[in-house]
């Protein structure tokens, strides 16, 4: 299916985090990755295969209780390993929690409780990543969404789950009760959000309305802020 041209590009994947410093060292180490950004309330890691893996700083932030729907993880990041138990005991020595083991991947949570999978793929050359994937009512349609955001296009779409293409995948799944975040609600948290990089905020804006999102409110020059379909608060940054 194609994709239109899109409206902008991914920058970063933004998790909240109750410790800055903690959280960043966590991501660093894991995937080999190196600081590119620093600040009192916000680090940017940028692995090897160019991903870019952000933390701001949430002092009131409320952990996800993985899997149910009461709190939410709302989205993960999916990583690539060979060997799921060098992996996830690597990953362990760094701060982590083991939650489900299983025959192709590993579900783990980081130092501030956010979930990721260690999915195997033979010939992954250490820990790297291969997308991020949002829980959503529809699979179908936030991809579709997303599709015209990123101007990557749908590569698969079926059995509750999606996925576009492109250098960074995204993906969504169909989760049954799904429970939207209300940013900036602290009691219903974003948990993480994307970062999307637009020439021109006016136009950008201008395009992700007409693609489905929601202006949330927000005051600070150079980013918008906005919900899609499903509610996942995002930024268009300049």
């Amino acid at each position: 299916m194609p994709a239109p041209d899109g409206v902008g590009t991914l920058d970063s994947v933004v998790l909240d985090v109750p410790n800055l410093t903690a959280e960043a060292d966590f991501w660093k180490a894991l995937t080999a990755g190196t600081v590119s950004k620093a600040d009192d309330d916000w680090i940017t890691v940028v692995t090897p295969d160019r991903w870019g893996i952000a933390f701001q700083l949430a002092p009131d932030h409320v952990a996800p209780q993985w899997p149910g729907q009461e709190h939410p993880q709302q989205a993960h990041l999916d990583l690539y390993a060979s060997d799921l138990a060098s992996a996830s005991a690597r990953a362990v020595e760094l701060g982590a929690t083991v939650l489900r083991e299983g025959e192709q991947w590993f579900t783990l949570a980081d130092p501030a409780g956010h979930p990721f999978d260690i999915c195997l793929k033979e010939e992954a050359e250490g820990i790297t990543v291969m997308g991020a994937t949002f829980d959503c009512p529809d699979a179908s349609q936030l991809a579709q969404f997303w599709s015209g955001v990123v101007g990557e296009p749908v590569t698969y779409d079926g059995e509750g789950v999606a996925m576009l293409g492109g250098p960074k995948p995204l993906l969504f799944q169909s989760v049954e009760g799904y429970n939207a975040p209300r940013w900036p609600d602290p009691a219903y948290p974003q948990q993480l959000h994307l970062d999307i990089e637009v020439p021109d905020l006016d136009a950008g804006e201008a395009a992700v309305l007409a693609l489905g999102a929601t202006r949330l409110p927000s005051h600070e020059e150079g980013f918008r802020v906005f919900a899609d379909p499903a509610g996942h608060p995002f930024c268009l940054v300049h």
